[in-house]
């Protein structure tokens, strides 16, 4: 959700190494699941495939490190129309860690106002940058929590979140950035001992200040897959949704050395290769865990950038199906609005062109649903069109635009993010006359289940 180049103008393809955290305000408790013990599906592509499935480590039974767990169990997963809203590593950092009482409050307050905007879903980002707003045995604790990574909140926040969730019949998906290390030299500042920057360097890429796991590596890609083991293992979550930080970097030099020794002819392909084998496995070790758990990817709207950029194949996965199903959905991020256009006067990235563009993908067994920009609420969309800033300072462009989805046949949206609905200083009259619309929007609809 968090890119290394400039949103607004996401529909070209020059990338921009600003490393716009958050796109700069323009994105249970722990209980142990009883996994099914579904075994694995035989689909993994790419160089990565035989070490991720070499010792089935997604299938390994994890036991939290604090031994801890909470009372009440998942909500239901959302049937029907979905409607979710990112909550990001942003509104996370700003929640009040002083005691678990503090934090309980806040996590409380954020999930009565998703629910009274008739929302039946959150996506909380609980690994931001190879750490945990939980215990983990795998991971450093978040430095959002505390402000030095490692350093524990003395409380579980993603437990409280969970229960918060829950309590109003929320389903909770649990957001990783699968790659990300360090987005910029200060985010976050000092990384802690047991970072995999510290104890697998030979797993990093350093791109700019930013460091990432180097997709290319299949222990790396081991290595996350067990994490989601670990999460889905024990935390009641509904389900795990990926963000669109794949690789990182055009750059040939970032895995020179194994696509020479991979023998394939084709960059691009292997690393779309690469990336599939790590989605795959992911959404294997969700499964595995419980069936009925659901994984998603939120990929970028433009999916040229995401096939030659990022490396996603989000064509494949949107086609597959039955054992071969990669995922459970992709929620694409279209943040453009009506009429959007390039500055070369291209307009395939309005939003009344790319929706039914990903709408006329062919589809297996995954869901589509739409990525709304709700950061882009008085601001605009960065488009060359002069309404660009207009259109989105009506206090119904939200409204609008989940209106245009339902006519269209999408199967739900999600809103990027929480603090521009909730906590927006910029904009906050059009940010309620906004709020307002979705709820009334979503009560016109109905109950989503």
């Amino acid at each position: 959700m968090l890119y290394w180049w400039d949103k607004s103008r996401q529909g070209g393809l020059d990338m921009r190494q600003n490393h716009r955290a958050g796109r700069g305000q323009a994105r249970h408790g722990g209980r142990r699941r009883a996994g099914a013990g579904v075994t694995r599906r035989g689909f993994l592509l790419g160089a990565g495939a035989a070490a991720l499935g070499a010792a089935g480590l997604w299938l390994r039974g994890c036991v939290r490190p604090d031994g801890g767990g909470a009372s009440s169990g998942p909500a239901a997963p959302a049937a029907g129309e979905w409607r979710a809203a990112w909550i990001s590593y942003i509104e996370l950092q700003g929640m009040d860690y002083t005691s678990a009482d503090a934090f309980r409050a806040g996590a409380e307050a954020m999930m009565d106002h998703c629910a009274a905007l008739g929302l039946n879903t959150v996506i909380v980002q609980v690994r931001p940058f190879g750490d945990a707003i939980y215990p983990s045995a795998l991971f450093p604790w978040s430095h959002i929590c505390t402000g030095t990574q490692g350093v524990s909140p003395g409380f579980d926040p993603l437990d409280l979140l969970l229960t918060a969730a829950h309590g109003r019949g929320l389903s909770f998906e649990g957001w990783i950035n699968p790659y990300r290390l360090r987005a910029s030299a200060s985010s976050p500042g000092t990384l802690a001992e047991n970072n995999l920057a510290n104890t697998h360097p030979e797993w990093v890429a350093a791109v700019g200040d930013g460091l990432y796991l180097n997709p290319a590596l299949p222990e790396a890609a081991a290595y996350v897959v067990e994490g989601v083991a670990e999460l889905v293992r024990n935390y009641p979550v509904d389900g795990v949704h990926f963000d669109d930080y794949f690789y990182p970097t055009t750059d040939p030099a970032i895995d020179a050395a194994p696509f020479a020794a991979s023998g394939a002819a084709d960059l691009a392909g292997w690393r779309r290769q690469n990336v599939t084998a790590l989605v795959k496995a992911a959404h294997d070790a969700v499964k595995a865990a419980d069936p009925t758990l659901r994984f998603g990817i939120s990929p970028q709207g433009n999916p040229d950038n995401d096939m030659n950029q990022q490396y996603s194949d989000v064509y494949g996965w949107l086609a597959a199906d039955g054992g071969e199903a990669v995922v459970d959905y992709l929620c694409p991020q279209i943040y453009w609005g009506q009429g959007y256009t390039l500055s070369n006067g291209s307009r395939r990235f309005a939003f009344e062109n790319i929706v039914p563009e990903w709408l006329a993908m062919p589809r297996g067994s995954a869901a589509l649903y739409v990525g709304l920009g709700a950061y882009r609420i008085g601001d605009g969309d960065g488009g060359a069109n002069p309404d660009s800033v207009s259109g989105w300072s009506t206090g119904r462009a939200l409204a609008d635009q989940v209106a245009a989805l339902r006519a269209a046949g999408a199967g739900g949206y999600a809103l990027y993010r929480y603090g521009s609905l909730f906590q927006n200083s910029a904009w906050p009259q059009l940010a309620e006359a906004e709020r307002a619309g979705l709820a009334a929007a979503n009560s016109a609809a109905g109950p989503s289940a």
